[in-house]
């Protein structure tokens, strides 16, 4: 746990859970490691919530077709409920359109990210996920300083140039004594849809190296799937293990039981 900073509570449930999904740099599929990995504890019976602190740039919403805009009462806001239960706050469920930019400062955004996590009734979670922007500006230190994170995931992708950019954010975390629960590298390889090949489109995968040289666990790599991108896109990203049995047990295994689960 960070020391040395008051953190957040929220009077509307009990959450049990907060892990923060942190990449470092953008593109290298995040938010959709956030999304299948709360589909995945949902499929495992866990009551799952993700606070999409990526103010100015939400994919949450979209991966999984949440359309309808957050509603509240007087006192509280109400988070928006995917089909099979997760619930999800974001900025995105506020806007009129979904491509309005969100133009705002630093502070306000700091402020913005406190409220989804102290003003919204979450009800009883046991597992929050909390989907960090690129980088290691203002919003991850916000995160690291005022949420009470249990610890953080960090996805990377197969290039060196990703490589140095994630050291960065596995000691921005280490540096504000955040534990990290381990690497999953996204876009590891893609499969010969003929002849079954693993072929490493990006280079060959560095993550597992960088894990143990810096002495936390690697999670596991994920393949380049294009139906897993087509539903993605459709909005319908809880489909995806009835495709891909399989597609994350191993990680999502590995991350439970690494993982003291409260």
């Amino acid at each position: 746990m960070t020391q040395g900073f008051e953190k957040l509570s929220n009077k509307y449930g009990n959450i049990k859970n907060v892990i923060a999904i942190m990449s470092g740099k953008g593109g290298v599929g995040k938010s959709s490691v956030t999304a299948l990995t709360a589909v995945f504890l949902r499929q495992k019976g866990y009551k799952v919530a993700i606070l999409d602190a990526d103010v100015t740039g939400p994919s949450i919403p979209k991966l999984f077709g949440l359309r309808d805009k957050a509603r509240g009462t007087e006192t509280a806001i109400l988070p928006s409920e995917t089909a099979t239960g997760i619930k999800v706050m974001s900025t995105n469920l506020l806007l009129d359109a979904e491509d309005q930019p969100v133009i705002w400062r630093g502070p306000i955004i700091a402020g913005v990210i406190k409220q989804f996590y102290e003003d919204v009734m979450w009800g009883d979670v046991d597992f929050m996920l909390v989907d960090l922007p690129p980088g290691t500006g203002d919003v991850p230190l916000t995160v690291m300083q005022s949420l009470p994170l249990d610890g953080i995931i960090v996805v990377s992708s197969p290039q060196q140039l990703v490589d140095m950019i994630v050291k960065k954010a596995i000691h921005m975390a280490q540096d504000m004594n955040v534990p990290i629960l381990g690497i999953v590298e996204n876009m590891s390889y893609i499969k010969c849809p003929k002849c079954g090949e693993e072929i490493s489109l990006f280079g060959k995968s560095t993550a597992p190296q960088t894990a143990n040289n810096m002495g936390i666990p690697f999670l596991g790599g994920l393949p380049i799937l294009p139906d897993v991108a087509e539903l993605s896109d459709e909005g319908r990203i809880e489909l995806v293990n009835n495709i891909h049995t399989d597609f994350f047990e191993e990680i999502g295994d590995k991350l439970i039981k690494s993982f003291d689960i409260k």
